[in-house]
């Protein structure tokens, strides 16, 4: 009788920890990224521009991706971007390397840099 509760009150504490971790690991909201557009189009390159807010003065680092017209990833670039002393935004513009002509750019992910 007490068997199930105790594997039931086991399993809670699990599942709140694994949400903890993956929450302050993935979920962090103080790394909001936004895209602001692209340029430079080639069939080997495309410049993406994007704005990270972070903490005063962080790094972030900031998945980038590049798609074709039919939604084809043609290119990919993790970079990491630096604010200045004491700013909460990153304004910045990236190239990613492209294996044919993109259509769209896109910020994927920013975390913490390490």
């Amino acid at each position: 009788m007490f068997v199930p509760i105790v594997l039931a009150l086991v399993f809670a504490v699990g599942v709140s920890f694994l949400a903890t971790r993956l929450y302050s690991r993935y979920g962090s909201p103080d790394y909001d990224s936004q895209i602001v557009g692209w340029s430079d189009v080639t069939d080997s390159q495309m410049k993406i521009e994007f704005t990270v807010r972070v903490p005063a003065g962080a790094s972030a680092t900031c998945g980038l991706r590049a798609r074709s017209y039919d939604g084809a990833e043609v290119g990919r670039a993790t970079v990491t971007v630096k604010a200045q002393a004491g700013a909460t935004t990153i304004e910045a513009t990236e190239p990613v390397p492209t294996t044919a002509k993109a259509a769209i750019g896109e910020v994927v992910r920013c975390a913490a840099a390490s």
